[in-house]
């Protein structure tokens, strides 16, 4: 049992470090040009959603871009109005690392390890290391889920485990949990991925499943409410915004679990897909 917990640690732990240091890496390849083009390309409703899914998708991290959006915000550069749907746009844009995750890619991340050493070994300019930087860190990403998704397969025959993850049948338990892991890790996109590993391996059930991704809806919302400490009126508009936004979704999604579920079943039958 030690060994599954070291394993599925050292995964979570590779994962976050290359969700961290990839982030870091592009907003430092983009430099000020991510701050213009969220100026630039929010001129109304449309184009702020547009910009806010880009930009996440791009970043990886909705928590990155909807920080970034309060300090412009506070700074007086972006209006309420602009940030309302960079937020929307931010929230939706998370959901393509989802789909990644799903794809199964992990097994291919020797090949992103590779490639990201070999031009970091020849980089002579920044860019060319940003980019190596860039294709390294996704492999560490990759490899870290694929380390996760070996380290739990054993879980299976464990009694207590599955008794646990049976409590996630009930959706506000599930979300409960999976808005403390979000809290604790900080990181929704890693709650996810390991929501979505536990169904690939069939640990976790649909339904708990989704309970647990509407939770980590939740539990990121803190480090968007730390942002706006001492902000401008305008600054905590949005951080509150984003908070009010999410904490709808999650009642919505609540409300509406278990037609939702059935929905999303006849669309895909593949559990890992559905997540």
């Amino acid at each position: 049992m030690s060994e599954i917990l070291l394993s599925i640690t050292a995964g979570l732990v590779l994962f976050l470090f290359a969700i961290t240091n990839l982030s870091d890496t592009l907003k430092a390849a983009l430099g000020n040009n991510a701050q213009h083009w969220i100026k630039k390309y929010t001129s109304n409703s449309w184009s702020s959603l547009l910009v806010g899914i880009v930009i996440t998708t791009l970043l990886d991290s909705s928590s990155a871009v909807i920080i970034i959006t309060i300090v412009l915000v506070n700074a007086q550069i972006l209006s309420f109005r602009q940030a309302m749907g960079i937020v929307l746009g931010a929230n939706i844009g998370t959901t393509v690392s989802s789909q990644i995750i799903a794809m199964d890619i992990g097994k291919y991340s020797p090949i992103f390890l590779l490639i990201g050493f070999v031009l970091l070994f020849i980089a002579k300019t920044e860019k060319l290391s940003n980019i190596g930087k860039t294709i390294l860190y996704f492999g560490v990403l990759f490899f870290g889920l694929f380390t996760m998704e070996n380290a739990v397969e054993p879980l299976r025959d464990e009694a207590f485990f599955n008794e646990w993850m049976k409590k996630t049948e009930n959706p506000i338990i599930g979300a409960i949990v999976g808005a403390i892991v979000t809290l604790v890790i900080q990181s929704s996109s890693a709650t996810v991925g390991m929501a979505i590993i536990l169904s690939k391996k069939g640990l976790i059930s649909l339904t708990g499943g989704i309970a647990v991704m509407l939770g980590a809806e939740l539990g990121t919302c803190s480090d968007t409410l730390l942002a706006t400490i001492k902000g401008s009126r305008q600054a905590i508009k949005t951080g509150l915004f984003h908070v009010t936004f999410n904490l709808l979704s999650i009642a919505l999604g609540l409300a509406l679990f278990y037609p939702f579920t059935a929905l999303v079943k006849t669309i895909k039958p593949i559990i890992a897909r559905q997540n």
